[in-house]
C-alpha cells in the first residue's frame, strides 16, 4: 500500500476525469506518494494547517504507470526512498479514500484509524 495526500476538491475533480493528474506530474514528471510510515512527516512538512485533505490508499500492483522508490528531490544522497509514480494515477488503483484532518494545532500525529498500516 502506498498513500497520497490530496485536497478533497482536487480528488473530486479527478473523479470527473479518467485519471488523477496533479501539478507535480506536469512540473516534476511524477506524482509523490508516501509509505505509511512516511505520511505524517510529509503532511507536517508540506500541508500544515490545511483542513480539506484526504488520503488516497493505492494498491501498487494495480498501477499502470511506472512506480519507482527514489530519494527526495532535495536530498538525492538520502537513504530514504519515497514512491514516485511516473504517469497519471489510474483511478481503479485507489482502493480507499480516507479523510485526513489535522490535529487542533494544524499538525498530524497519527494516521487515521481507517488506514491498515
Amino acid at each position: 500500500m502506498i498513500l497520497h495526500i490530496v485536497s478533497r476538491s482536487d480528488w473530486q475533480q479527478a473523479q470527473l476525469q479518467s485519471a488523477y493528474v496533479p501539478a507535480s506530474l506536469r512540473h516534476e514528471g511524477f506524482i509523490h506518494f508516501s509509505l505509511p510510515d512516511q505520511v505524517i512527516g510529509t503532511a507536517n512538512r508540506f500541508y500544515t494547517g490545511q483542513t480539506d485533505l484526504v488520503l488516497l490508499v493505492v494498491d501498487p500492483a494495480s498501477l499502470r504507470p511506472n512506480l519507482r522508490l527514489e530519494p527526495p528531490l532535495e536530498a538525492p544522497e538520502s537513504a530514504i526512498r519515497f514512491p514516485h509514480l511516473y504517469g497519471p494515477l489510474n483511478l481503479d488503483a485507489v482502493i480507499k479514500v480516507v479523510d485526513f484532518p489535522p490535529d487542533a494545532d494544524g499538525h498530524w500525529s497519527a494516521l487515521p484509524p481507517e488506514i491498515d498500516a
